[in-house]
């Protein structure tokens, strides 16, 4: 069965170079057309292929396309690969790339170097297919950078501005310092194994003995693979670059830094869980970056009061979630995830995206407040995100977060520490999230109020919010206000609110398909999954041939399996994630909704901490004395003025003046004086005849 793979990815390539290259001659209309004709096709083409692959049998298609690179035994493949992970990562990233696309021509309207938005985002597209469809790890690592370099290229859209051109090349240095560990754990496969087929790969693995008697090769290649998705996924230590990505476009944000890029981390670990179920220390070393990640950002989300970055330390905390899903072998869960977070969490950035155009480019949720009258679709699809997210019963979220909760808890793998850290981040979430929700939507209007108070005076194409806030194209002030004169927030056209609407739907609805047993559903999505996903006990004892083959017959019987004791743990866990979901609720309406005055008092009395928190406890300004200076004062200090100036330029510099200074020496002799001429040749007549008698007296 021939899918032709190859038109998925593809077609948005088309798309970038026909715009990259033509876009500037071409109206915006014809920029979008050629921009949502290729990530339509290529969206229908991937819905085309997975019925076809669902309905031949759903077994794993691989379509080589010639060989790549051959060096004496070793070589590779050019080819793509659909299995069940693969088909689900191709159609969130297809699915949901297209309705970003579209909200994007409302949204992009009014800006400049519009042709080079879309052909940048096609380009995104085009890498991040290639990365999920490739069928070995060097045609994985293409797709790698090049979502990397479609990042720097979309972060820094706004390129005249300081803050975005760094921030580009925050996230693009960062990402290549992972990228440097994930490159040394393809060079140990090739090494070992002879491969970077996945097949091979995975052949190879399920042949060797699980690591339990301490770090081997594969501890080795699983550690530095987690590296490489620390930076790819803003995983701790190397998060630091997500934040300020929220520099680039909204759309940028909703598509790269929530639904896309940031999962791929995720799913390299998920698509190598045969090196990570055979590396128990690697998988570890998963679960605790992961819980670590998620409840370290999620207490700076509390404090942060610009709407982008609540939700980019959103993504830190949900992605670390995901990590520690795999990092307890549930990868399945982690997948369910990513796939409803990418409904969720897209809608909640393009929600926040219809909110800042409402505003005219404000970001600042201290300057809201009362919009839910003036924006009632945003709101009620904001709405429909927010309980999602926080984990409310019967929500897409909630069937996928708890579903980790639960594995994170009764896996082997697991800890009631870790189940512990993931609860109380399930709380945080839902006070960080409902505060947003609260600031922006209820309660009275504030912006008025303060443009013609404390910031009376501020130019409108300034940010309201000052130059410590991220503000969306400040110098354009397209949006809002700026691009039509009306002084009021207003809503978003429908090209911007049906992607909303849709997104809303699939948000609500999505975690139907991953029902538990424990709640009376089938756990479809696990059952789906488990011929990629096996349980850890099967890739340890077993083949990848059967993998393939016998999952899917444990995972029928799972259900029935499963002891009443087991059942009724999981339904009291689950009692325990919606108590903490309604409480972050609670708290959040207490402090901005019943009593405002509050936070406030709460602020001051917390001093120290409060501030610390505010200032994402100063990580950045740890990394810049540990890392970035020593590193800056070095190179210029050692590399340029040491070894640069003073001994290479030096050398030459030396050189030049020392034949200069011998020339002058030797041009002595030409006296003109022939008294001095033959004292020079009896000189040397001498040593000639001194160098005689020395070599014939050896």
């Amino acid at each position: 069965m021939s899918l032709h793979l190859w038109l998925i990815p593809l077609l948005p390539a088309l798309g970038a170079v026909i715009n990259g290259l033509f876009g500037r001659r071409f109206p915006k209309a014809a920029v979008s057309t050629v921009a949502l004709t290729s990530t339509a096709l290529s969206f229908g083409w991937a819905v085309f292929a997975a019925l076809q692959f669902v309905g031949g049998g759903a077994a794993a298609v691989t379509e080589s396309h010639g060989a790549w690179i051959r060096a004496g035994s070793f070589s590779v493949e050019y080819g793509f690969y659909l299995d069940q992970l693969s088909m689900v990562m191709m159609l969130v990233v297809t699915g949901v790339g297209f309705l970003i696309h579209v909200y994007s021509v409302g949204y992009m309207a009014h800006e400049g170097g519009y042709y080079r938005f879309f052909s940048y985002l096609n380009l995104f597209m085009f890498f991040m297919l290639t990365l999920v469809l490739a069928d070995n790890y060097l045609l994985m690592f293409v797709g790698w950078e090049g979502v990397g370099l479609a990042s720097y290229l979309l972060i820094g859209f706004f390129f005249r501005r300081d803050s975005a051109a760094n921030a580009g090349k925050k996230a693009f240095i960062t990402n290549r310092v992972g990228d440097f560990g994930f490159l040394i754990a393809l060079f140990l496969l090739i090494k070992h194994f002879n491969t970077l087929q996945y097949s091979g790969v995975f052949k190879a693995v399920n042949a060797m003995p699980v690591e339990t008697a301490g770090a081997g090769l594969l501890t080795a290649i699983g550690l530095l693979m987690l590296f490489g998705a620390t930076g790819k996924s803003a995983q701790i230590p190397l998060f630091v670059w997500l934040p300020d990505a929220m520099e680039g476009p909204t759309p940028v944000s909703a598509l790269i830094h929530a639904a896309t890029m940031v999962t791929a981390g995720v799913y390299v670990i998920a698509r190598s869980n045969a090196v990570f179920n055979h590396a128990p220390i690697a998988l570890m070393a998963v679960a605790v970056v992961g819980c670590l990640t998620a409840i370290f950002a999620a207490t700076i989300g509390m404090a942060q009061n610009d709407i982008k970055r609540v939700l980019a330390y959103s993504t830190i905390s949900q992605l670390g979630y995901m990590f520690l899903a795999c990092g307890v072998a549930a990868y399945s869960a982690g997948i369910f995830h990513l796939m409803t977070h990418a409904f969720f969490k897209a809608l909640l950035f393009l929600g926040a995206g219809s909110v800042i155009h409402a505003l005219g480019g404000e970001q600042d949720m201290r300057r809201m407040g009362g919009l839910r009258h003036k924006i009632p679709y945003t709101y009620w699809t904001m709405t429909a995100a927010t309980f999602t997210i926080a984990g409310f019963p019967f929500l897409s979220g909630f069937f996928s977060k708890d579903e980790i909760l639960w594995q994170t808890f009764s896996s082997p793998h697991g800890h009631w520490v870790l189940w512990l850290v993931g609860v109380t981040t399930a709380f945080l979430t839902s006070f960080y999230m409902f505060r947003m929700w609260f600031m922006t939507f209820w309660g009275d209007y504030r912006g008025e109020a303060h443009e013609t108070g404390e910031h009376a005076g501020h130019a409108h194409a300034t940010p309201i919010g000052g130059h410590d806030t991220i503000a969306h194209a400040p110098a354009t002030g397209s949006h809002g206000q700026g691009a039509d004169g009306n002084s009021e927030p207003h809503e978003s056209p429908w090209i911007m609110l049906a992607p909303l609407v849709i997104l809303a739907v699939l948000s609500v609805v999505g975690g139907y398909v991953g029902v538990p047993h424990a709640l009376g559903g089938n756990n479809t999505f696990h059952k789906f999954l488990a011929p990629v996903l096996p349980s850890t006990a099967t890739v340890e004892t077993g083949t990848l041939a059967e993998h393939v083959a016998g999952p899917a017959q444990e995972s029928a019987s799972h259900g029935e399996s499963a002891s009443h004791e087991e059942v009724a743990m999981e339904r009291l866990l689950t009692g325990v994630s919606v108590a903490v979901a309604f409480a972050g609720f609670g708290l959040a309406w207490l402090l901005y909704v019943k009593r405002r005055d509050l936070p406030a008092k709460i602020t001051a009395s917390l001093g120290t901490v409060y501030k610390t928190v505010l200032n994402k406890y100063y990580v950045d300004e740890i990394y810049g004395a540990s890392v970035i200076g020593p590193i800056v004062e070095g190179s210029t200090k050692l590399l340029w003025r040491g070894i640069d100036v003073g001994a290479i330029d030096a050398t030459v510099n030396e050189a030049a003046r020392g034949a200069q200074d011998v020339s002058d020496g030797v041009r002595q002799q030409q006296s003109g004086n022939i008294r001095s001429y033959a004292g020079w040749v009896a000189a040397g007549a001498a040593l000639v005849i001194v160098y005689m008698v020395w070599m014939g007296t050896r």
